[in-house]
């Protein structure tokens, strides 16, 4: 048994973020990784001759982030621009940077009417009815689905409310080298202060008393510590007793475990197509090579390219309800799914469009057992978890990840870096 003093189980950003602080601090820490791989959310392909510097998970910086561009900064990773034009693919034709969703100015004033929070489903039901707003019905589900990878029947009009009143179209960002070049130096950090990361450690038991806490993995090795930080993807902590990835906590942590269940954690699958040549630029428009995002009606109704860099890359995005309807699939059923898709975008054959494809991953976080969705949501009752969750049990169990963010960048990286950041300081 070894014995630490900040024993963290989860190395993705929000726990890596923590055991980079503490350990600079001096406190001996230890990472419990679950999987064969540091950086959880977060998963670059870079070493494959089809993908270089392709994102399985987290891809993009939206914004000039502060936590997270202060941590490239530190490291010297440098970042490069991910700015390209929204496009929309409906009714047989592409409309470039044809965002505009009809009736939107009205839908944001009913907004600031609501005086109590209801799921954005009953809302838009109760208060935009019938076929004359069948438009912004689907624009709202497939944005509510899309963007957040929410189930619009639960996620809370408020925080929406909130999250689109402070949406800029503010500069995107690429990290050069990946993501992973960031978690790969939060974890030689640790290491280089005294810190530990064991990978394969899946926890399946907490032993706690006020101080004190004892980490069963299922190879029945124990770690020791005085305080435990608990940095798994909120779909791990939501799972069934007995699930892959379920830690049982004895004695329980009672509030904690409703707070869990009160937050919102949404759905998605994201598809990498690598091409032998971009064949959306032969496409009958004038400034297809300007097109990075393109939202589409298909059943992968979301592309990207890697622009404003060249490649061959065709990046496929479902979320939300859709996500979850799809989680049961092959690679191989998605896969023909995608290519699909862009044949009815690109009126191209199927099977010519699958002769030309060279590689291609399929990440279906939904499905994956130590992940179980994409990123945290926010359902009515939320706001009443999040308070429960951020304050420590007995000043020895903490909770860290981007579910417990509180600020605009919702889902995102910086909200992981965030929580792990304030966690380490708490502690501290």
């Amino acid at each position: 048994m070894k014995k630490n003093t900040v024993l963290i189980i989860g190395a993705g950003a929000a726990g890596l973020m923590a055991a980079h602080l503490l350990s600079k601090a001096g406190k001996k820490v230890t990472v419990l990784e679950a999987r064969n791989r540091t950086g959880g959310r977060i998963n670059t392909v870079n070493n494959e001759s089809f993908f270089k510097e392709t994102e399985l998970g987290a891809e993009f910086i939206h914004g000039d982030l502060p936590v997270t561009l202060d941590l490239l900064k530190e490291a010297q990773l440098p970042y490069r621009s991910a700015n390209a034009e929204m496009w929309r693919y409906k009714d047989g034709r592409f409309d470039e940077n044809s965002m505009v969703i009809d009736d939107w100015d009205m839908l944001m004033q009913r907004l600031d009417e609501l005086q109590e929070d209801i799921p954005v489903w009953d809302f838009i039901e109760r208060y935009f009815p019938g076929e004359r707003y069948e438009e912004l019905h689907n624009s709202v589900w497939s944005y509510v689905s899309g963007y957040d990878t929410a189930d619009p029947r639960n996620a809370s009009t408020f925080a929406l409310r909130n999250e689109w009143e402070h949406e800029e179209m503010e500069a995107q960002h690429r990290v050069q080298g990946g993501y992973c070049t960031m978690i790969n130096y939060l974890s030689n950090s640790c290491k280089s202060n005294g810190g530990e990361v064991f990978l394969n450690a899946v926890v399946k038991q907490v032993n706690w008393q006020p101080g004190h806490v004892v980490a069963t993995l299922t190879d029945n090795t124990t770690y020791e510590a005085a305080k435990l930080i608990i940095a798994l993807p909120l779909g791990v902590l939501q799972a069934k007793a007995g699930e892959t990835g379920a830690i049982d906590f004895e004695p329980s942590i009672g509030a904690h475990t409703t707070a869990i269940q009160q937050m919102g954690f949404g759905a998605v699958i994201k598809i990498l197509f690598a091409f032998e040549n971009a064949f959306w630029l032969d496409a009958p428009h004038p400034n297809m090579d300007k097109m990075g995002y393109l939202f589409s009606e298909e059943e992968i109704p979301t592309w990207w390219t890697q622009a404003p860099n060249h490649s061959k890359v065709l990046t496929g995005w479902v979320g939300g309800p859709a996500a979850w309807e799809k989680a049961g699939k092959t690679d191989i059923e998605l896969r023909d799914e995608g290519l699909q898709s862009l044949a009815n975008i690109f009126n191209a054959n199927t099977e010519e469009l699958k002769g030309k494809l060279i590689a291609y991953r399929i990440m279906n976080w939904t499905a994956d057992p130590f992940t179980r969705g994409s990123y945290a949501y926010d359902k009515v009752e939320t706001p009443q978890g999040r308070e429960v969750l951020s304050k420590p049990l007995e000043d020895t169990i903490y909770f860290a990840g981007e579910y417990l963010y509180t600020g605009t960048a919702m889902g995102t990286v910086e909200a992981a870096l965030s929580s792990g950041k304030k966690t380490a300081e708490m502690i501290l």
